[in-house]
């Protein structure tokens, strides 16, 4: 999947880790930014010495290393010795382990379908209706995270298996403050005023996007992105839902709808860098760097938080280079803020006393606030401190998240391997090489059939 290797691309590859962390990063009681009351009103409620806790979890490297900080308050708080495992092939590992009747007494997982085949297969432990109340209440959007939490068990009844935490944004537009401020552009607040700007900015004589499909084997991912933020834009999350579980086909109105929007975009030569010809072969992690040209190359790029990775050595992420909300349609104020994202979820898969105190333990603000406090974490949690956050720009993608009113996960990854990495990404390169949208949607639809 495409966030797994982009997000993993440069981390160690196996690994292995346990144990009780010797010191807490933060000392409770100091620094008012984080909610110590709610780690102290935890360590009253939960006993747990001489037990352990088994996570197996997606994350290695840096992130290991700053979930082991997170962690080591539960310890802290209750007792409980922690064992976090990995693996390179992490996906295949729960299945092989939860299949053996050796599972981690915990699980935490990037991947909503790799879920719900475990829930289907009776693995996992539902959470109950306290915990669905519970997000309801506490988080943005929280009928989105419900929504996307909630799986069949073995008899096909649906209940709440997992809990969101660690979210990623993908509705994000990329610029350079400086060029915005030379040329007088404001950063638009609605859909209208992104495609005003667009067209502006060739009345001006510059370019204003530059757009890269590149990606090896994996060529046209990042149009997918964009087609999955229109179509949150333009078509209900109820429809967005049925696209991605192919209850309506590719071929109907909303979704050829969202494929022209992004048509629209990235198919004038006048509107991106190198033309449309460019879009395709062009890599994604080279196609940011004509914002930091002189004279600019473009002036917007959409793509996830991660692309600063790609940006050239020492750019400054809220002074250099700067984002904004891809904001939605004026003329359609029913479908409110929606956000395209990614993300971890957390369930149980051994059903003991210390998992399920894990659980409990992420529905306190100094779970989210600690990692929030370092980096590359953001969460929709109402109650956790915004002022936790190390620096400006996670502070303000945090906010676009308890601004959201509706989260919906990547489409691309909840479709079948198939479609989402496979017939969708085709049909993005050959939509921005002249395809029309009717027949690529045909082309996928015609796929998606296909599967038996």
């Amino acid at each position: 999947m495409k966030k797994t290797f982009l997000m993993t691309a440069a981390l160690a590859l196996v690994m292995a880790g346990g144990a009780v962390a010797a010191d807490l990063k933060f000392k409770p009681g100091e620094d008012a930014k984080f909610n110590w009351q709610s780690f102290e009103d935890f360590k009253k409620g939960h006993d747990l010495k001489g037990q352990s806790l088994t996570i197996f979890g997606p994350w290695r490297g840096e992130d290991e290393a700053l979930f082991k900080v997170v962690y080591a308050y539960f310890t802290e708080a209750t007792g409980a010795e922690i064992k976090y495992s990995s693996s390179e092939n992490y996906e295949q590992q729960i299945v092989i382990d939860t299949q053996a009747g050796s599972p981690p007494d915990v699980a935490i997982l990037p991947q909503p379908g790799l879920i719900a085949d475990l829930a289907s297969k009776g693995y996992l432990t539902p959470l109950g209706d306290e915990t669905k109340q519970w997000l309801l209440d506490n988080y943005a959007a929280g009928q989105s995270w419900v929504d996307l939490a909630t799986y069949k068990d073995k008899d096909g009844n649906a209940a709440l298996f997992g809990f969101p935490y660690k979210i990623d944004v993908k509705s994000l537009v990329w610029y350079v403050p400086e060029n915005f401020e030379d040329a007088g552009y404001e950063v638009p607040k609605t859909m209208e005023d992104l495609k005003a700007l667009t067209e502006q900015i060739v009345a001006d004589g510059g370019t204003p996007w530059c757009i890269g499909l590149g990606s090896g084997g994996a060529t046209g991912w990042p149009a997918t992105d964009w087609v999955e933020d229109l179509m949150l834009r333009t078509a209900s999350p109820e429809t967005y839902d049925k696209w991605v579980k192919n209850e309506i086909p590719f071929t109907d109105a909303a979704v050829v709808g969202a494929l022209d929007e992004f048509g629209w975009f990235a198919k004038n030569d006048k509107f991106v860098d190198g033309g449309a010809a460019a879009v395709a072969s062009t890599d994604f992690r080279d196609s940011p760097k004509g914002l930091f040209a002189s004279p600019p190359k473009c002036y917007l790029h959409h793509q996830a938080s991660f692309i600063p990775s790609f940006f050239p050595e020492g750019t400054v992420v809220g002074e250099d280079a700067d984002f904004f909300y891809m904001p939605p349609y004026a003329s359609k104020p029913e479908l409110g803020n929606p956000v395209l994202g990614a993300g971890t979820l957390a369930m149980i898969t051994k059903d003991t006393p210390a998992s399920r105190a894990f659980i409990e333990f992420l529905k306190t603000p100094i779970a989210h606030e600690v990692w929030m406090a370092q980096t590359s974490f953001l969460t929709p949690y109402k109650s956790a401190n915004k002022e936790a956050y190390a620096n400006a720009p996670m502070k303000k993608q945090g906010e676009i998240l308890l601004n959201s009113t509706t989260f919906r996960f990547d489409g691309s990854d909840l479709m079948p391997g198939k479609i989402g990495a496979g017939a969708f990404w085709t049909g993005m390169v050959d939509f921005v090489g002249g395809k029309s949208s009717a027949d690529v949607a045909d082309g996928v639809q015609k796929a998606w059939d296909a599967i038996k």
